[in-house]
């Protein structure tokens, strides 16, 4: 029996996302494998007092999680592809990228109030400066303050009345099995998701074939391609946590592929808005996504 060990946040969603993933893996093989699992905690999980703006940006949900790789303590990673950086740390790759979660963001209130229903001045939790340059977009008058912390952490921060709403990851509600608390699921022309955002990233060591033939049969063709668009995007401009920065792939009825995406300020002032029509295919994905990022950036 094979048996590989897995890297992971221990959060209760990445946990809940990492056995998931686990199960599908084991599920594809020929033969039966098991997965171990390894818990890291990074600089991400540590710093809760500050900004990822302030600290380093999204690679710190992942930074010690590739140095276990590196050091040979995991075979592979499961990550939030939202979370991984356009580029990735030498000698690594991003193996597999399994079946796309819903990918759009949801308001949450304690009242079922929507977006559109928020009391004038309505204080709306986010860390998030997409998030907060598309609610400002649709309502200037919201008081969008920061909010870090677990899914749990954000809901009982909402319950206690510190903020009005707070805006999550669709995607993350689901796999914790807690959809039902989304008041309003908001339409990527309301909202464009974050690169990314609802697929998970399976990374690897580059010398490990064996482990990475093992990851190949989890990997979907149609959302490896829509993440390879946004990602491109991302990169061109120079994407990071400093900068508010949205990109959304779809497959169109067509067969084609349909790129929108975002950049603004690092303060969120003077956002860009800029779209691409291509092939479907990696490739043109890749093209398109480098070639809306240099218009936009």
């Amino acid at each position: 029996m094979t048996t590989l060990t897995l890297a992971t946040r221990r959060s209760k969603l990445a946990l809940a996302q990492a056995r998931a993933y686990a199960r599908s893996l084991c599920d594809a093989q020929p033969d039966e494998m098991t997965v171990e699992e390894l818990h890291v905690v990074t600089s991400g999980d540590k710093i809760q007092d500050r900004s990822l703006q302030e600290v380093g940006g999204k690679g710190l949900f992942i930074k010690e999680i590739e140095e276990a790789l590196l050091a040979g303590q995991a075979d592979f990673a499961v990550h939030s592809i939202k979370d991984v950086p356009a580029q990735l740390a030498p000698k690594l790759k991003l193996a597999a990228i399994p079946p796309r979660e819903d990918p759009r963001d949801v308001i949450v209130t304690r009242d079922g109030a929507k977006l559109a229903d928020l009391p004038q001045g309505a204080k709306v939790g986010t860390s998030s400066l997409r998030r907060k340059c598309y609610l400002l977009k649709a309502r200037p008058d919201l008081d969008i303050g920061p909010l870090r912390g677990n899914v749990d952490t954000r809901l009982r921060k909402l319950e206690e009345g510190q903020v009005d709403a707070i805006v999550l990851a669709y995607a993350g509600l689901r796999r914790l099995d807690m959809g039902e608390r989304a008041t309003e699921v908001l339409a990527p022309e309301v909202m464009l998701p974050a690169v990314g955002q609802g697929a998970l990233g399976i990374e690897c060591r580059t010398v490990d074939a064996h482990v990475e033939e093992r990851l190949l049969r989890t990997d979907d063709a149609e959302t490896r391609v829509r993440v390879v668009g946004e990602r491109a995007f991302m990169d061109a401009v120079g994407g990071s946590c400093q900068l508010p920065v949205a990109a959304y792939a779809e497959k169109t009825a067509d067969g084609g592929l349909y790129l929108r995406a975002m950049v603004a300020d690092p303060d969120g002032s003077n956002p860009r808005f800029g779209e691409r029509r291509t092939n479907f295919d990696a490739d043109d994905a890749e093209r398109a996504g480098r070639d809306l990022g240099a218009e936009l950036r």
